[in-house]
């Protein structure tokens, strides 16, 4: 009788300029790869805007759990940065699998067990790690660039500012003056359920159009670009 290997697909995607698509697409790729290698998928694990800098995606640590209970004989990815960017995480995850008699495949990269395979797969673990430690270090660059500039860095504006065309903060007349009252309120030595409690009665809201609460007023209150400083 025919042993079919059977398969658990990973897919993943990370918050930097990639989608959902970006998930259908890597299952698209293990599919046709399973249909002709005749394995059979019996599990798929997806991931989304989950960074594989970390083990902290909860469809991959269910995965590594299921692999200790003989339900599949292969992890695939579409490429081994999918399964972690992270060399010791890659490390501890694949002896957890390899523990269990489950053997990590990537639809791109073909890996065996020959001395050359082995080498091959700790170069492209090194360079994955480098692109996400080198990207990090390039967004981070271009975020202090555009502070330096007095220029948002992104999300949402503070409550009592717009932005411009050209992604300067301007002020909003209408929200400024809930911003005066609750620095002014604090100033003066005013706690914080009696500043919540005063704007809600006079109809202010927050930035996204809600009452006040102890969190929204504690945002503004620490928040250092009323005080002119761009982090």
């Amino acid at each position: 009788m025919l042993n079919i290997p059977k398969v658990a697909q990973y897919a993943r995607f990370s918050s930097d300029n990639q989608r959902s698509e970006s998930i259908d697409a890597q299952i698209r790729a293990m599919n046709q790869f399973c249909k002709q290698n005749h394995w059979q998928v019996v599990s798929t694990y997806t991931d989304e805007a989950r960074s594989a800098t970390t083990d902290n995606r909860p469809q991959f640590q269910q995965m590594i759990a299921d692999s200790g209970k003989g339900l599949f004989d292969i992890v695939l990815v579409h490429k081994l940065d999918r399964f972690s960017r992270d060399r010791y995480d890659s490390a501890i995850y694949k002896k957890k699998l390899k523990k269990n008699h489950v053997k990590l495949c990537s639809v791109l990269e073909r890996m065996d067990d020959s001395p050359e395979s082995i080498m091959m797969e700790a170069v492209l673990e090194g360079m994955s790690e480098y692109y996400s430690k080198n990207l990090a270090r390039e967004v981070m660059k271009g975020m202090n660039e555009t502070a330096l500039q007095c220029k948002h860095t992104g999300g949402c504006p503070p409550l009592g500012y717009d932005l411009d065309e050209n992604r300067h903060l301007v002020i909003n007349g209408q929200e400024a003056q809930a911003v005066r009252i609750i620095f002014r309120m604090f100033a003066d030595g005013y706690g914080y359920t009696t500043i919540i409690e005063y704007l809600n009665a006079h109809g202010y809201k927050t930035k996204r159009g809600k009452m006040f609460g102890k969190n929204s007023l504690y945002e503004i209150l620490s928040n250092e670009k009323y005080t002119g400083v761009f982090v």
